[in-house]
């Protein structure tokens, strides 16, 4: 039996179909092994990236709290590379540990790192830059979650709406950081723009969908791409207005497609960190 439902923003309507029929289409689960990766690795990589701010955050407090939202982010994570083993992709630890850069399809934006030095050694990294990316992409996230929850494929929708429970608070959490210091004066407000910026200029990875793109729509994975990120940029030009700054119009991809699998080498140096544990015994179970 089949229902319908409207999909927010593009109004077309499409048919749900359960897990077993859906993966039966080839084309189908083509199109959900794909945007699964993307969201898997996207919270994979910026949980890694705002972990390595453990002890180092601006005082106790933020220290706690970020790293609530870092493990908080690292479940999502391992929800979808759960689906996809679900999927018969393999197992999770190995999808999230052993798959190669080129296999990997989180947007370059969520790979870059903090700031100059390493987590060990002088590590001087950039909050604002960190502020702005954490806070654009959560706003982002959130607003593709509430597509998701709308999937036609059954166990993603209901992931969506778990992960969405715990969004809104991340959401909340950085937007008092990116309020309070963009509109500060100095040096605090000067630095927020140039992260604004550098941010900006990486966003359109993010908001791609990749080479499956129409598939994923068609199919009734999420709203289309043209629609979600009108929708984005709507809601972020609030934003702007709401911090007295023009609003920039459409954003870039300066550092590749990592969509399409072109990476910086800051996601090799987040591979060999992240997997080193995992290759002292890839069978073990933790």
């Amino acid at each position: 039996m089949k229902k319908k439902f409207c999909h927010g923003g593009s109004q077309k309507v499409k048919n749900i179909e359960t897990a077993e029929q859906a993966l039966q289409n080839p084309e189908y689960k083509k199109a959900l092994v794909e945007l699964l990766y993307q969201l898997a690795d996207d919270d994979f990589f910026h949980a890694y990236r705002g972990a390595e701010w453990l002890g180092l955050a601006p005082h106790i407090e933020e220290d706690v709290a970020f790293s609530s939202i870092n493990q908080d982010t690292m479940g999502h994570a391992a929800m979808y590379y759960g689906l996809l083993e679900e999927l018969g992709e393999g197992k999770a630890d190995d999808l999230a540990h052993a798959r190669k850069s080129v296999d990997r399809r989180n947007a370059v934006l969520n790979e870059l790192v903090n700031g100059s030095g390493t987590y060990l050694e002088e590590p001087r990294y950039d909050w604002a830059f960190t502020v702005v990316r954490h806070y654009f992409y959560d706003v982002y996230k959130k607003l593709k979650l509430e597509s998701l929850k709308l999937s036609s494929y059954r166990p993603l929708a209901e992931a969506a709406v778990k992960i969405n429970m715990e969004q809104y608070y991340h959401v909340m959490h950085w937007k008092v950081w990116f309020q309070q210091l963009s509109m500060s004066e100095g040096e605090g407000r000067n630095r927020m723009l140039d992260a604004i910026e550098k941010v900006w200029g990486e966003f359109a990875d993010v908001l791609s969908y990749g080479p499956l793109s129409s598939e994923m729509s068609r199919h009734g994975l999420l709203m289309d791409e043209e629609s979600f990120t009108e929708k984005w940029k709507v809601h972020m030009k609030q934003v702007f207005e709401s911090i007295d700054l023009t609003f920039p119009g459409g954003c870039a991809m300066k550092s590749g497609s990592g969509r399409q699998g072109i990476h910086t080498d800051d996601l090799e140096q987040a591979l060999d960190t992240l997997g080193e544990v995992y290759r002292l015994d890839t069978e073990a179970v933790w």
